[in-house]
């Protein structure tokens, strides 16, 4: 499945067990929502990923994903450490040239 570059990058970074945040995916002012809660900017994306990887220890893998000009969405199967594990969430994913400026998580 091809996706946009920056697209590609976060699900590689997910991949790792405990790797870092692909913060050069994000613009700088990016904002991330997921589980209700929203994180913007570099610091708060990389604080949210750090507890996200210590806290469930999950991976994203993509099975099906739409682009429609800036925006992409990506279904996903997510496994890890988590009730229910694994599940199937939709990502979604604002461009804004080539870096990801907002990213919805959502069941």
């Amino acid at each position: 499945m091809k996706l946009p570059a920056p697209v590609q990058a976060y699900f590689d970074a997910d991949s790792a067990p405990e790797g870092a945040a692909p913060l050069d995916a994000f613009a700088p002012d990016a904002a991330v929502r997921d589980e209700s809660e929203l994180h913007v900017g570099h610091a708060a994306i990389e604080a949210w990923w750090r507890a996200a990887k210590i806290k469930v220890r999950s991976a994203a893998e993509p099975l099906e994903a739409s682009v429609d000009f800036d925006r992409t969405t990506v279904r996903a199967k997510v496994t890890g450490d988590f009730p229910g594990s694994p599940v199937v969430l939709t990502f979604a994913f604002q461009l804004d040239g080539e870096r990801i400026s907002a990213l919805e998580i959502v069941a």
